[in-house]
């Protein structure tokens, strides 16, 4: 690291520098506490005794070199300030922390790890057009451990069965809620105190590296969640680090969350060094494939309020860290979990824009979800409502998302919000599902909504996997896998998402129906899906698709084997073809809650 590329907010390597580093056979400890009265590292290797470090002139740069520490020590860095308040804090550089609720860094060799992902790496994409359908996954709730106290599988322990799970249901990459390190489990990761720290609970940093590798052998890519808008209240942590508000926001008005953590000051280039180095380090040391960002309307607005206007510094400093992520990895994906309908947030930088790759559309997640909770003879009153999401579709690059925000806090799972009782939910379930699968925009799923999980997630418990013995999970299961499988299969579903032509609505105006009709793709072959989301067998329902076509169905929402009422075959779709005006009157049945998938070929 250059030290000035750090006093000017433009290192993305300042993790190489902080922190306790090997060199020369000696361990070297550097904090940034330019407001410090006095500096020490306390550790095991010294009896927490205390060793003075010194600063480099003013440079707010403290440094220890021990001949004592090794790998695997713990330390602190005791801090005093002007004031007199000492506190002794982990090092926000530190590569490894203890297991809550113990709180000290440890001593940790990024070295030395063989990886076997080179050819996964120099091929990987931002799938643009690319089929993206991601599994959202708390690592410690996925699957528990009998023989662990706390229930937790390590990385490593845990990587064969869930590459496997993942494989067989079709999912192109695995999404982890984050795993730097955090005092309480409740928070799932979103409150860090050790930001370049992989969370004890499951293991080392080594073996997350092997968890990673093991992935990307097996054709799978993983993206990690990263928080760059707030951080855990803990004394040991960021806040106040050396007296000063050297990480934090000052002004408790927007100093504070709506969560109880405090914000980062984004206007101090220290700060925009440390968030933008720890962004790069995930991309970097652990080879994930790509980094969603949460809370991105905090750092737009103040405290995610348009009231209180655009946070200019917040903003600048998005645009500036994703133009550098990007220089620095170009087939890594940046993800904004953004719910604001701010311009230009999968714009790149030099256009204006935030820099993203992808954006959630929650616009579309709470209109559909909404749609669906409401009874049949309601939604012609909301048909528009389904509608409205091809309006604003192509103004950004969006993924659609049923996460894990959806299925927690008295809000229902994905399956639960379904109107009606248990036996009408799950032929809605279903037709949602083939209704996301169709739409344009890359997918995002948290785990247990593929097996139509009905009990809310809680970090504490392991998804409930034997509901899979009811034939209605079980044979919803099956019908998600298959969604996935022909999604992956077939381009008109995914390549050149954002070209308008690549979309046309085919019946739109069926309101007192509860009908929709769409085509996606350009090519030969494009995909018509019909759905009827009422509670009444439309019969026989027509519509016009340009040229010649013939047209096989590839699934329906209604089948027999995921527990509908229709057989494989026995609806034939009825095309009759207009030479004089070069289109195809299509006649297909679409019974109560049902979706159906055709292959329209030339």
């Amino acid at each position: 690291m250059i030290l000035q590329d750090f006093y000017d907010g433009k290192s993305f390597d300042a993790y190489e520098f902080f922190g306790a580093h090997r060199e020369n056979g000696k361990i070297v400890f550097r904090t940034y506490a330019p407001a410090a009265a006095s500096v020490k590292v306390i550790g095991s290797f010294n009896g927490w005794n205390g060793a003075e470090m010194t600063e480099d002139g003013r440079s707010g740069v403290f440094t220890y070199v021990s001949d004592d520490a090794r790998t695997g020590d713990l330390y602190k860095f005791r801090i005093t300030s002007r004031d007199g308040r000492t506190v002794d804090h982990c090092d926000p550089y530190g590569f490894g922390m203890e297991l809550r609720p113990a709180s000290a860094s440890v001593v940790t060799d990024l070295s030395g790890f063989e990886w076997h992902d080179r050819e996964w790496m120099e091929k990987r994409t931002r799938n643009f057009n690319s089929p993206l359908s991601i599994y959202e996954v708390h690592l410690g709730s996925w699957h528990t451990n009998p023989d662990d106290e706390n229930g937790w599988y390590t990385y490593s322990e845990i990587a064969d069965r869930l590459i496997k799970y993942v494989k067989e249901n079709h999912f192109t990459h695995i999404e982890f809620m984050p795993l730097s390190e955090h005092p309480a489990d409740e928070s799932w990761g979103y409150q860090n105190t050790g930001f370049f720290s992989p969370t004890s609970r499951y293991g080392t940093a080594k073996e997350l590296m092997k968890l990673v590798d093991r992935c990307h052998t097996n054709g799978i890519g993983v993206i990690i969640d990263f928080v760059p808008v707030h951080f855990a209240v803990d004394d040991y942590g960021l806040g106040h680090y050396d007296g000063s508000d050297l990480y934090n926001l000052p002004d408790n008005d927007v100093g504070n969350s709506e969560w109880g953590t405090m914000n980062f000051n984004h206007s101090r280039r220290e700060v925009a060094c440390f968030l933008q180095s720890c962004a790069n380090y995930w991309l970097k040391e652990y080879h994930f494939d790509g980094i969603r960002m949460d809370a991105i309307s905090r750092a737009i607005y103040w405290n995610g309020d348009p009231n209180r206007g655009v946070n200019q510094n917040a903003v600048s400093f998005i645009s500036n860290m994703n133009s550098g992520l990007h220089a620095l990895h170009p087939s890594a994906m940046l993800i904004a979990e953004d719910s604001t309908a701010f311009l230009k947030v999968t714009a790149a930088s030099e256009y204006g824009g935030l820099g993203f790759d992808y954006k959630w559309d929650l616009g579309w997640m709470n209109d559909t979800l909404e749609y669906f909770k409401v009874p049949p003879e309601y939604r012609p009153d909301h048909y528009y409502e389904l509608v409205f999401s091809m309006e604003y579709f192509f103004s950004e690059h969006f993924i659609l998302p049923f996460s894990h925000d959806e299925v927690v806090h008295g809000k229902a799972t994905i399956v639960q919000k379904m109107w009606g009782d248990y036996d009408f939910k799950f032929p809605q379930v279903r037709a949602l599902y083939m209704y996301m699968f169709a739409h344009p925009g890359k997918k995002l799923n948290f785990m247990g909504n593929e097996i139509a999980q009905f009990r809310e997630w809680d970090e504490k418990r392991e998804q409930d996997w034997d509901i899979l013995k009811y034939p209605l999970h079980d044979s919803f299961h099956r019908y998600f896998a298959e969604l996935n499988r022909i999604y992956t299969t077939y381009e008109a579903l995914y390549k050149d998402e954002l070209n308008d032509h690549n979309f046309k609505w085919l019946e739109s105006f069926a309101k007192d129906k509860s009908v929709y009709v769409f085509e996606t793709g350009m090519g030969k072959k494009k995909i018509i899906s019909a759905f009827n989301f009422s509670d009444k067998d439309r019969g026989k329902v027509s519509f016009d698709a340009s040229g010649k076509r013939k047209i096989t169905e590839l699934i329906s929402s209604d089948y027999d084997i995921y527990s509908g009422t229709t057989h494989p075959g026995d609806d034939i779709p009825d095309v009759c073809f207009n030479e004089a005006e070069n289109y195809s009157r299509i006649t297909v049945h679409l019974p109560p809650f049902t979706g159906v998938m055709y292959l329209s070929e030339e």
